[in-house]
């Protein structure tokens, strides 16, 4: 490795510019092994366009858009347009991390590739979309608009490690959103493309995960508290666009996207592959960071089951309803 600490305990001596470069060789290594196990796809190919037909507007045969044209579940549709509007916000994303990151050597070929990539999924999305006519047009692109004209800024801007350790567990998280939304859909074409955005989705999740484990060899004090902060306060990209908290709740009870899908599906598989609660020879820092993190994650186990008894009833109550 190019840069060693004298004490793997001690946070003293790393500054953000150290471990980035310190982190260079990985940030290598995970590139070419990302750049052999991914595939290319063409996005136009998992677009029905055989179902397309013009919007009114400027054209005379144009067809205004009508729920019963979709074919996708109410929860569906409700997925899909926060999964897009997510995804629509990569040029904050882009700038943010290229900033965090830079653009030279390793680093910037794979902040230009990850972009290169996440650009396919809000193409094909959108593509989807409309074709499908999954989802009104209009409210669509005021929705974009509304979004993207906030902009972006990310809880873990002010560190690069936070930042790593942010993206670790959000790739993750956007793969089950994804994935859940496909099973969820009601359409088998749009499990197919949302499969394939999910692909792509666990493959940088693989990459984070595997700097993050680099992090904690380097620094593991600081890395141990960068993961608590993220952990602790977590919270999806798509935060701060128009109905988002009322979506999400939607999202929950319709088991896309939930606090035991958080628990169970993203932050456990992360902490459990890079063994983080059990790592050792931490300093006090770093040694308290894990012992809070250990406390958030069984406090948030017994907040899922809570979570999960009231969504039985309710399940329950809808079927004696439907039955009576």
């Amino acid at each position: 490795m190019t840069l060693t600490s004298p004490h793997l305990g001690s946070s003293t001596g790393w500054t953000d510019a150290r471990l980035l470069y310190a982190l260079e060789e990985v940030v290598e290594k995970e590139l070419n092994r990302h750049l052999k196990v991914t595939k290319d796809w063409m996005p136009h190919e998992y677009v029905p366009w055989s179902d397309g037909r013009n919007f009114p507007g400027f054209f005379e045969d144009g067809e205004a858009w009508d729920p019963a044209q979709s074919k996708v579940t109410d929860i569906g549709k409700i997925a899909l347009v926060v999964n897009l509007l997510t995804e629509d916000n990569l040029p904050s994303y882009h700038h943010e991390i290229a900033s965090l990151f830079g653009r030279d050597g390793a680093w910037g070929t794979w902040v230009h590739r990850w972009t290169a990539e996440e650009g396919r999924h809000g193409i094909v999305m959108r593509d989807y979309l409309l074709a499908s006519r999954a989802v009104d047009p209009d409210k669509l692109e005021q929705f974009r608009m509304s979004h993207m004209s906030e902009g972006f800024e990310s809880d873990n801007r002010h560190s690069m490690l936070h930042s790593v350790a942010y993206v670790a567990f959000q790739e993750l998280a956007t793969r089950i959103s994804h994935r859940n939304t496909g099973h969820q859909s009601g359409d088998p074409v749009c499990d197919r493309m949302l499969a394939r955005i999910a692909t792509d989705e666990n493959l940088h999740m693989v990459f984070y995960r595997n700097l993050l484990g680099a992090a904690f060899e380097m620094a593991p004090d600081l890395t141990m508290q960068a993961v608590r902060d993220v952990v602790v306060n977590f919270r999806m990209p798509g935060h701060g666009m128009p109905g988002f908290e009322r979506a999400a709740a939607q999202m929950a009870i319709g088991e896309i996207y939930n606090m035991r899908i958080h628990h169970d599906d993203v932050l456990q598989p992360v902490l459990r592959f890079l063994k983080v609660l059990q790592i050792e020879g931490l300093g006090p820092e770093g040694l308290q960071a894990q012992e809070e993190l250990g406390l958030y994650m069984n406090g948030l186990d017994s907040e899922a089951s809570k979570f999960d008894e009231k969504l039985a009833a309710r399940k329950a109550r809808m079927a004696a309803r439907a039955a009576g």
